[in-house]
C-alpha cells in the first residue's frame, strides 16, 4: 500500500465528522454512524489517507466500502448493513478499513460516485420532441454529455405521467416516472421521433452489462436507501442494459466531433446536458456550443439543456438572477451560420418539477 501522506489526519476527520453531521444524518442512519467512527479512528484515517487527496472524501470511501460489501469481501460490515445495526456498523466499517486498505484504497482510487440520474426524463422529454419539431426531424439521435450511466438516453423508453394527467413516452415501459407541472401548464404532447443512436460521453462512462459498473452504481447507494430509490435504480439499469449505448470515453470537449458523426445522417443529432455544463470553465461551454456550430454546416445539429441559470451559452434566464434556486431549460438547434436558441421552461429539485413556457 502506498505510504500515508503525515500531517492531515486531524483535518480529514474534521471532514468525515462534519459529513457525518451535515449529509449523512438526512441520508442515511448507517452512514452517519460509520462517519463518525471514522473520524475518531486515527489508524482508519492514516489507511485513508493513502489514497489520492480528491478520493479520501467520506462518500468516496463509503462507497468504496459497499463495493467491497457488495462483493462479498466484508461479511461483517455486510451484516451489520443488512440488521441495520449501526454500532456494529461502525466497529466493521472501521475493521474493513484497516484489513483490507489496499482494496479500498484501490476502488476509490480508481471510481468516483455516482449521483442519482433519476428525475431528468419528465423535463427532457418535451424538449427533445420540441427540438426534433424546430429541426423537422423524422429521427433522432441522441447523445448525452455527464451522466456516466446514461440513463438519459432512454428516456423515450420510460413512461412519464405528469400532474396535469398527461402521459409521454412509453405507458407500458417496466420504468414509470412522475413529473409535477407548475402552474398547470401543460406540457407538449407529441413524441419524440425513433431514436436510431444512443451514445454516451463521460470521462469515467458506466456500462450497467458490465458486473464490476453495475455492482459500483448500487455501491453508490447507501446499504439503507428507501427501497424505493434502490428499485428505481435495479429498473434503471435493466431498461438500459437491453439498449446499450455507445460509449465514449473523454472529455467532451475533444469527444463530442467524433460523437456527432457518429448519429445517422438521415437523423437529428440531439445532445443532452443535465446540469453538466457547469463542469466546463465558461470558455469551455463556448467552445462546447462552437463545437455544435461547426457540425451543423450539412445537417441541424440541436442541444437540450438543463443547467442553472445562466450556465448555457446563447439561452435566455427570462430575467432570472443567477442562483436562484432553479435551473433553466433550453432548446439550441444549429443550421449551416445560425444558431436558435431558446428557453423552454424552468425546472427544480433536478427535474422533478416543471414549468413550461409555451411560447418558447
Amino acid at each position: 500500500m502506498p505510504k500515508p501522506t503525515a500531517g492531515s489526519a486531524r483535518p480529514l476527520a474534521q471532514v468525515y465528522r462534519r459529513f457525518a453531521e451535515a449529509d449523512a444524518a438526512e441520508m442515511s442512519p448507517l452512514y452517519e454512524r460509520v462517519a463518525v467512527a471514522l473520524s475518531e479512528s486515527a489508524e482508519a484515517l492514516r489507511a485513508i489517507e493513502a489514497a489520492p487527496a480528491q478520493k479520501r472524501h467520506p462518500k468516496v470511501v463509503l462507497a468504496a466500502l459497499h463495493d467491497l460489501v457488495l462483493a462479498g469481501q466484508a461479511p461483517a460490515l455486510a451484516k451489520a448493513y443488512a440488521e441495520s445495526d449501526v454500532d456494529a456498523a461502525a466497529r466493521a466499517a472501521v475493521d474493513t478499513v484497516l484489513d483490507l486498505a489496499d482494496e479500498v484504497v484501490a476502488i476509490a482510487s480508481r471510481r468516483k460516485t455516482k449521483t442519482g440520474e433519476t428525475g431528468r426524463y419528465g423535463v427532457l422529454y418535451p424538449a427533445i420532441a420540441e427540438a426534433a419539431r424546430r429541426a423537422g426531424a423524422d429521427a433522432v439521435g441522441l447523445i448525452d454529455f455527464g451522466t456516466s450511466a446514461g440513463f438519459n438516453l432512454n428516456v423515450d423508453r420510460v413512461g412519464i405521467t405528469y400532474s396535469t394527467g398527461q402521459v409521454l413516452g412509453d405507458p407500458s415501459s417496466p420504468l414509470r416516472w412522475w413529473c409535477s407541472v407548475v402552474d398547470g401548464r401543460p406540457v407538449p404532447q407529441r413524441p419524440i421521433p425513433e431514436v436510431v443512436a444512443r451514445i454516451n460521453i463521460d470521462p469515467d462512462p458506466i456500462d450497467v452489462t458490465d458486473t464490476d459498473d453495475a455492482r459500483w452504481l448500487r455501491a453508490c447507494l447507501p446499504p439503507d436507501a428507501q427501497e424505493r430509490t434502490a428499485a428505481r435504480l435495479e429498473a434503471e439499469m435493466a431498461l438500459a442494459a437491453t439498449a446499450p449505448p455507445t460509449l465514449l470515453r473523454g472529455n467532451v470537449l475533444k469527444v463530442l466531433p467524433d460523437a456527432l458523426t457518429r448519429v445517422p445522417a438521415n437523423a437529428l443529432p440531439v445532445v443532452t446536458t443535465t446540469w453538466a455544463l457547469s463542469k466546463l470553465p465558461v470558455d469551455g461551454r463556448h467552445r462546447f456550443l462552437k463545437h455544435l456550430e461547426e457540425a451543423a454546416t450539412d445537417r441541424p445539429v440541436a442541444w437540450v439543456s438543463a443547467e442553472g441559470v445562466g450556465v448555457a451559452p446563447a439561452i435566455s434566464t427570462f430575467g432570472d438572477r443567477r442562483a436562484s434556486g432553479h435551473s433553466i431549460l433550453g432548446v439550441t438547434v444549429c443550421h449551416r451560420s445560425e444558431v436558435h436558441a431558446d428557453a423552454v421552461g424552468r425546472c427544480w429539485s433536478r427535474g422533478h418539477f416543471l414549468e413550461w413556457h409555451p411560447e418558447g
